[in-house]
This record gives C-alpha cells, sequence and structure tokens, in this order.
C-alpha cells in the first residue's frame, strides 16, 4: 500500500497511444515526511503519520515543534495518519512510490454550493404548470405535511438546505503519468474538491 497528501491544481486532458482523448486531473503530491509511527504498544494502534505544505516556525505551538524536531523535519501544515502502510520514521515518501496503470482511492472535500432550494439539491420539477394564477411556484418545493395522520414532518424529508462541502472518496483512478522532478500525478477523469484543495491519496 502506498499513500501521500496532495493538492488538486486542475483538469486538463491528453491523447493515448491510440489517440484517444482522455481528461484527466493534475496533482501536486507529495513529497510527504514521515512525523511520527504510531505502535501497538504505546498508542493502541498502527499507522503511520505524513506530513504536507512546509510552513513557517513562527506559526507552529511548542508541542507540535517538539514533534517535528523530534522526527528532524522542517514543520509542515497539514498532518494525517494512514493506517495499513509501511515508512520508517523520518523518511520521505514521493509519488515514485505509484506506477502507471496503478488504481487509487482519493479523498477530499467537494465544492460547497452554499444554501439551495429542492429544484438544484434534489432535482425536484416545481410544483406545477405556470398557469391558473401559480405565478411564483415553478421552484416551489410543495407540501412537505402527513395530514391529520402522522401530523408532523419525517426525519430526512429533501428540503432546501446546505448543499456540498463533504468529504467524497473516488475509487479505481487510474494513474496515467507521473512526474517525479515536479511532484506531479496525472489521474484519469474528475477527483472531488476545487483546485488548491487537499486531499489523501492510497494506492488500492
Amino acid at each position: 500500500m502506498g499513500a501521500l497528501l496532495g493538492k488538486k491544481l486542475g483538469m486538463t486532458s491528453i491523447f493515448s497511444e491510440n489517440g484517444e482523448y482522455v481528461p484527466c486531473t493534475v496533482i501536486e503530491a507529495g513529497p510527504c515526511p514521515v512525523v511520527m509511527l504510531r505502535t501497538q504498544e504505546t498508542d493502541g494502534y498502527e499507522a503511520v503519520q505524513l506530513g504536507y505544505g512546509l510552513i513557517e516556525d513562527r506559526k507552529v505551538n511548542n508541542p507540535m515543534k517538539g514533534q517535528f524536531a523530534k522526527a528532524g523535519i522542517k514543520p509542515t501544515r497539514y498532518l494525517k495518519e494512514f493506517r495499513n502502510l509501511k515508512a520508517d520514521a523520518g523518511s520521505t515518501l514521493t509519488v515514485e512510490q505509484f506506477q502507471v496503470g496503478d488504481k487509487l482511492k482519493i479523498s477530499g472535500t467537494g465544492k460547497g454550493r452554499g444554501f439551495q432550494g429542492v429544484v438544484k439539491r434534489h432535482h425536484f420539477s416545481g410544483v406545477g404548470m405556470a398557469t391558473h394564477g401559480q405565478s411564483d411556484r415553478e421552484r416551489a418545493p410543495g407540501s412537505i405535511g402527513g395530514s391529520s395522520y402522522p401530523s408532523r414532518v419525517f426525519p430526512g424529508m429533501r428540503m432546501a438546505g446546505r448543499m456540498g462541502g463533504k468529504r467524497i472518496s473516488v475509487r479505481n483512478i487510474e494513474v496515467l503519468q507521473i512526474m517525479p522532478e515536479q511532484n506531479l500525478l496525472l489521474v484519469k477523469g474528475s477527483i472531488p474538491g476545487a483546485p488548491n484543495s487537499i486531499i489523501e491519496i492510497v494506492k488500492l
């Protein structure tokens, strides 16, 4: 298993060897230093803590400064633990642990859409026709009650509300190209998140 933290740079497209047009996403993956090793004896579980994105020393509190100093690495902005990952303390993981054709699971925070109505959020079609006095009902949710019985609104009723901004994971994302000099990964298709958002990459 391989894992990295990275940043989604944006989307582009390439042509395959047989001339097929392939949309793809460019990811800046790593380098990720190993900050800490969790062990069964001291922590009750086994995991590898990776860091990503260098940060100035003055922006790190004293406990974290001690943790980075113990590992012998510079402070990083993001930390994430990965289980079932094998790595040595103080080492650095890069995109070279992946190969073209590998399948990945990529997790990130989807784009936030703000407060949306039922037509955009749940694909409602509106109350009905726009004639017969219904001048402002095209995007209304309609009735939500349960009549005199049970005389309440059921939990989970599809209504207007906050949309997006949730954690999303996609699996079986194929690696198309690897550029170790620039720490770049080119993967097939789209992945969650806006440009410059932080993502987690795990090799399946």
